[in-house]
């Protein structure tokens, strides 16, 4: 799993696909509580660049409808 960055050049549906990897991994509870917090840090960032990247399509969408 790659590192997420702020310049981030991954598509919003692999952030996602890496997103719910790290969820399976957090639910089925087979970590330590380290390393469960690292990876609740790593899935709030993933969740953080997707929602950007989904903000910026919508708002690309609207200007678009828009004329």
């Amino acid at each position: 799993m790659a590192e997420p960055t702020a310049d981030d050049e991954r598509t919003f549906e692999e952030l996602i696909a890496e997103l719910e990897q790290v969820t399976e991994v957090l639910a089925a509870g087979e970590v330590g509580i380290e390393a469960a917090a690292d990876l609740y840090e790593r899935a709030q960032r993933l969740h953080t660049l997707a929602s950007e990247r989904l903000a910026r399509v919508q708002e690309r969408v609207e200007r678009l409808s828009r004329g």
